[in-house]
């Protein structure tokens, strides 16, 4: 068994005439005390040092660190943009033009953006902070429960510094996540979830471009695509007043629901040098720590993996219409598309890496052929009403069985979508207000 007391190093094989950790001479005389006391305060030096460097975010995560890096690693890599932010602009009010005999949502985005990897990571962190915290709490707590009674009583004040280690940790695997996942996404919506700042579109036109080759298709053409979808979703979010804030609390509520074995923790912890924050991390990606699921987390994970389908359905079914034949290679990018976003990638491996679960919408088809089947049946001002409230949605169920959701929307009483929406939203607000 490693007898080197935690946070120390054994010495080089070379290192004739040094001090051992043991604190014996080589020649088997005792060292002065003074000189364990000037190690340790020189070891709390640098680690001072190394925290206030990386920035003094607050709560569980360091956010500043996961910035810093994230920025870092996007400046090595990032291509510049393929289209000008004009280029963008005129997509969008293109997109914004067919979509409008499409749903009866209206637009939902003021303006559309161009935006580079580096400009999505730092509009997208207030939203990732909210995600990431429940988990990270979650983390930090196990941390310390693990610490045996006595190494508590000893740490004391020593404790926050560990919460700031840990801080640090997921700080750097959060930055490292967020540089790949914003080196791949092509519009603000990319992963289904609202990350950016309401009723603002963007796209990524460099990630567009790399994403564009080998389609053999114009990148313009690409480009109105995929502002079609950016728009058709903003339109849903700015429009529909419930379905953010459902959407981000459920991925919350799985987040928030996460435990750790303990007992897993102290094995760890002499695996870990607290000056070294990178070993922390490596800790924490090793498996070790792999959350178990509740059925409360089963429960909700299902309702954001329906939700997300529903949402992703729509936003399929509604561009299909609203670009038609007007691109001539809509269907090849529309299966493109449905595939890169059903089968996983970048973003399904950094949401299980930050937040514990795989963002995919298994049923994209099955919700995707429910919405054409009541827009076919019912018209889209029926269709885009199922919307007005959270309770008029289809269920996981209703994915399986298409044609009885229809019939239940068929048997429901004409009304106006749009006053039905308004209607739901003073309700809201009411009881808000009480």
């Amino acid at each position: 068994m490693n007898e080197v007391p935690f946070g120390f190093n054994l010495p080089e094989p070379d290192d004739k005439g040094k001090k051992d950790p043991t604190g014996k001479q080589p020649g088997g005389g005792q060292e002065n005390p003074f000189d364990a006391f000037s190690q340790l305060g020189q070891m709390l030096s640098q680690l001072g040092q190394m925290l206030s460097q990386a920035g003094t975010s607050a709560g569980p995560v360091n956010y500043d660190l996961a910035k810093q890096i994230a920025m870092q690693r996007l400046a090595e890599t990032e291509p510049a943009g393929a289209e000008s932010p004009e280029a963008v602009a005129d997509a969008a009010r293109l997109a914004e033009l067919w979509l409008d005999a499409a749903t009866i949502l209206p637009a939902g985005a003021t303006s559309t953006k161009s935006w580079t990897a580096k400009d999505w990571v730092e509009k997208t962190l207030p939203t990732w902070q909210r995600l990431c915290d429940p988990v990270a709490r979650r983390m930090s707590g196990a941390w310390v429960e693990a610490l045996p009674a006595e190494a508590k009583e000893a740490a004391g004040p020593l404790l926050s510094m560990v919460g700031q280690m840990g801080g640090m940790a997921f700080g750097s695997q959060l930055g490292n996540a967020l540089a790949q996942l914003g080196a791949e996404v092509l519009t603000s919506t990319d992963i289904g979830l609202p990350l950016g700042p309401e009723a603002t579109g963007a796209l990524l036109p460099a990630n567009i471009s790399k994403f564009s080759e080998g389609l053999e298709r114009p990148a313009s053409e690409v480009l109105v695509f995929l502002a079609a979808r950016e728009a058709a979703h903003q339109r849903l979010f700015a429009h529909i007043p419930w379905l953010r804030q459902r959407l981000l609390a459920t991925v919350e509520e799985f987040a928030s629901g996460i435990t750790v074995d303990t007992s897993a923790l102290e094995q760890l912890a002499t695996q870990v040098d607290p000056a070294n924050p990178q070993s922390i991390e490596q800790a924490m990606q090793s498996g070790v720590l792999e959350p178990q699921t509740t059925p409360e987390q089963k429960a909700a994970l299902a309702r954001l993996e329906t939700l997300l389908a529903l949402v992703e359905g729509w936003v399929d079914v509604v561009v299909a219409d609203a670009v038609g034949d007007r691109l001539p290679g809509a269907d090849a990018l529309r299966e493109t598309l449905r595939r890169r976003r059903a089968s996983g990638g970048p973003a399904e491996q950094t949401f299980a890496t930050l937040v514990g679960l795989e963002l995919r919408p298994r049923k994209l088809r099955a919700a995707a052929a429910l919405w054409r089947l009541v827009g076919d049946r019912h018209g889209i001002e029926k269709r885009d009403g199922v919307w007005a409230h959270p309770d008029l949605v289809p269920t996981a169920a209703d994915l399986d069985e298409p044609l009885d959701f229809a019939d239940r929307v068929g048997a429901t009483s004409d009304m106006d979508p749009i006053a039905e929406l308004e209607r739901t939203q003073r309700e809201e607000k009411d009881d808000k207000d009480s």
